[in-house]
């Protein structure tokens, strides 16, 4: 997973920059103006082309617009448009995408929600809901979770708080007398 992110990293660095999404809707534009009028992209152009028209009459209707102001709003809102209806389209795409992820998840079509439970421990269990929705409904919660997170004896699997941050400040080299300081916070 780290390799995916690390190798789409610069891709989203890109997606995320407004002017290139700026340059994008532009294309959009271009290309659904450049459609011919019977196909579908046309149609859209045509729904598009109408909605900005309506829109400017409103505006007109508010204020005086004259050639100039008219065209810059022509360009802005049908920049606005494509530019909300692409939101709407990556919404919608998340929404699907998560809701196929939790199908498969429930369903446990890989086989991965031991292993998962296992790995996480109760603490991050619990706090990671999404996994609960992964557990099989014939199975208790409280079997779930001495199967596959919390040791028997009722101990955190970690050392307390107070003590890691001990630990990394004496690892780190931070500690003003370091042997015995260090010995002695211990």
């Amino acid at each position: 997973m780290f390799l995916i992110k690390l190798l789409l990293a610069p891709i989203r660095r890109l997606a995320n920059l407004p002017l290139f999404q700026l340059a994008v809707t532009v294309a959009v534009i271009l290309w659904l103006q450049a459609a011919d009028s019977s196909s579908v992209f046309g149609e859209i152009f045509n729904a598009l082309d109408w909605l900005v028209d309506f829109t400017v009459r409103q505006c007109a209707a508010i204020f005086a617009i004259k050639s100039f102001t008219k065209s810059w709003l022509i360009t802005g809102f049908m920049i606005a448009y494509v530019y909300l209806a692409g939101l709407v389209i990556l919404f919608i795409a998340k929404v699907v995408v998560r809701a196929a992820v939790e199908l498969v998840a429930r369903m446990n079509a890989f086989g991965l929600t031991n292993a998962i439970a296992r790995e996480r421990g109760i603490a991050a269990y619990r706090a990671w809901l999404p996994l609960e929705r992964i557990r099989p409904g014939h199975i208790a919660q409280e079997k779930w979770e001495g199967m596959y997170a919390w040791p028997a004896n009722n101990k955190p699997p970690y050392p307390p708080l107070i003590h890691r941050v001990v630990q990394a400040w004496c690892r780190d080299g931070r500690a003003s007398r370091s042997g015995s300081t260090c010995a002695r916070l211990l």
